[in-house]
């Protein structure tokens, strides 16, 4: 079950949006259809695609990604280490696949990087908070 937990959020969202963006026609994108639309009490009116809910993922998995950098056992070096592999499969792929160079798949790529350095600079500093308190 711990595994489980180790593995990086970004790595469903890499999942998820190679088989969305890799998926359907040539020439069309899958990344501009509509999910939803509704309206605000100020007429004005959000239409909400595909697009917009990978960036809205990234920034949540983002926000959560963060918390579990403040663990501190064998399981968050795990975790670091599989969330820089995310990382670099996320900028290969933002580099070699031209269906995924767009500026979604770029704003989730800089979403997974921000993971590896903040969860490296987080666990760095509370090893740091724990090494002077103990020493």
């Amino acid at each position: 079950m711990r595994l489980i937990l180790s593995i990086p959020l970004f790595f469903y969202v890499l999942i998820v949006a190679n088989i969305v963006m890799l998926s359907g026609p040539l020439d069309q994108s899958m990344m501009n259809v509509i999910l939803f639309e509704f309206d605000l009490p100020s007429l004005r009116r959000i239409i909400m695609t595909v697009s917009d809910a990978f960036i809205l993922a990234s920034i949540f998995f983002l926000y959560i990604e963060t918390f579990k950098a403040t663990r501190t056992s064998v399981i968050s070096i795990v975790d670091h280490a599989l969330s820089l592999l995310v990382f670099v499969i996320f900028l290969i792929e933002l580099l070699v696949v031209p269906r995924l160079g767009n500026t979604t798949f770029l704003i989730m790529t800089t979403a997974s990087l921000m993971d590896v350095v903040m969860g490296f600079t987080v666990t760095i500093s509370t090893a740091k908070r724990d090494f002077t308190m103990g020493g």
